[in-house]
């Protein structure tokens, strides 16, 4: 029994540490690689037909994110669970907590579906949405909704895994998905032969068709060993497991929902600026665009941590656990210090390619300037934060990611730029000082080691 289970996965419990990591890590940066690339071709591609398409695209991507956040936070849970039971060579253990998870994702999707295909309008207006992108936006949402399904058992079926060291499987995946997505979006706006052309609303339809194709090919990978035995006996709910998933998972959701609504506020308080707030607003936007190719390796060493300490912790290995973490987030924030140079010298230079406006163009460039001067926090918080999740302890990270936010961000924020009156310069600060202390406060957490004891209930 566990014999298969070893021979199936790369085994992260013994060998060279720096190995380990880097047969882990690169996977999982293509991944996130290939989901940037999906994002920018869906914008890229709505902006060829009109303005509105592009708006309808934007409004209905963050409704949807939202929407995943509950997938996200399950499958934290379940790669906690897994990475803990294939560390521990317990297959019957990683197999039930599979099962279970794909049976509550789906039945979370099945609920979440049904709102979205019959009061898509109510969802809408109470979204805010502009009326005159309403009618093509509720058409993206039904088809969206109609792809929950897949999405939810695409996110956790790779969880479990890269759970179990299986990381080529996400990425072969991932990468066929993606290639479907960036070219569905062509064919089917445009019209290419032999693709009817369907405009706008091709856009949401490559994205359901490869999310569903997506989902077909890792069903079909569990039909190999060891993840085989998840087909072979009665599909029914085990409440202990589903509380065991949630219990992890829900600190994860509290924390994308804390993180997002902030930054929403955050938004606010720049438009509280009078004449300087739509450049403000233009300048955190294009910064945001330009900052997010530093979020891929942080995040993908966010899941590589993740799978390292939860594996090694379920082999009795804490010692080891611990060396990984800190070997992770080292060269993290080494790479990540490296790529904010990039951007620090050149900052004027990779500003003006998003504006032609000068205002923008010095605003963007002090943003970076800033922002560029915490990213080595913001490694240490993102890298350590996925220690943190994969040795189960969320509730730690949910509640410092909440107070940098809402108790320092934001009011420090508020205070500067409204208040005191420096403006835009004043939530520059705010939002390197609470990145600064929510790394600290992230690695003296990791550093005390009581994630070591955590006993799952």
């Amino acid at each position: 029994m566990t014999d298969n289970m070893r021979n199936q996965r790369a085994d992260f419990t013994m060998g060279n540490l720096w190995l380990n990591i880097w047969q882990l890590s690169w996977p999982m940066f293509l991944i996130m690689l290939l989901n940037f690339l999906v994002g920018i071709t869906d914008v890229y591609v709505a902006g060829l037909i009109n303005p509105r398409v592009q708006a309808a695209v934007g409004f209905i991507s963050q409704i949807y994110f939202f929407i995943i956040i509950i997938a996200n936070a399950i499958s934290i849970g379940t790669l906690a669970l897994i990475s803990r039971s294939v560390g521990a060579d317990d297959r019957e253990a990683a197999v039930g907590f599979a099962r279970q998870s794909l049976l509550f994702s789906l039945f979370v999707a099945a609920l979440l579906t049904v709102p979205g295909l019959v009061f898509y309008r109510e969802i809408l207006m109470l979204s805010g949405f502009p009326e005159e992108i309403r009618t093509l936006s509720g058409e993206f949402l039904r088809i969206f909704s109609l792809s929950l399904g897949p999405n939810y058992v695409l996110i956790i079926s790779n969880a479990i895994f890269r759970a179990s060291g299986e990381v080529k499987k996400p990425m072969i995946n991932m990468f066929i998905v993606s290639v479907i997505n960036i070219i569905g979006n062509f064919v089917l706006v445009l019209g290419i032969h032999p693709f009817p052309k369907m405009g706008a609303i091709g856009i949401a339809v490559a994205t359901a068709s490869s999310l569903t194709v997506g989902m077909i090919i890792n069903l079909l990978f569990f039909t190999a060993r060891p993840w085989r035995a998840v087909y072979m006996r009665g599909w029914n709910f085990s409440l202990p497991k589903i509380y065991q998933i949630i219990d992890i998972g829900w600190p994860a959701a509290m924390l994308q929902i804390a993180w997002n609504a902030g930054s929403i506020v955050l938004y606010n308080i720049l438009a509280r600026l009078g004449a300087a707030s739509i450049t403000a607003l233009a300048s955190i936007t294009n910064g945001y665009r330009i900052e997010a190719i530093i979020f891929l390796p942080a995040f993908a060493l966010n899941m590589s941590a993740s799978v390292l300490i939860g594996q090694n912790l379920g082999a009795g290995n804490q010692e080891r656990a611990e060396k990984l973490g800190w070997k992770i987030t080292a060269m993290g924030s080494l790479l990540i210090s490296i790529m904010a140079l990039m951007i620090f010298i050149p900052a004027t230079e990779l500003s003006s390619l998003f504006s032609t406006d000068p205002s923008v163009i010095a605003e963007t460039t002090r943003y970076l300037r800033i922002n560029m001067l915490s990213e080595p926090f913001m490694a240490l918080s993102v890298i350590l934060a996925g220690a943190l999740q994969g040795a189960g302890d969320t509730k730690g990270v949910m509640w410092i990611i909440i107070i940098a936010m809402w108790f320092i961000r934001l009011p420090l924020a508020f205070f500067l730029a409204v208040i005191m009156g420096y403006g835009a310069m004043g939530v520059w600060t705010a939002m390197i000082t609470s990145m600064i202390i929510q790394g600290l406060l992230i690695t003296r957490r990791f550093h005390k080691g009581r994630w070591k004891t955590i006993k799952f209930a």
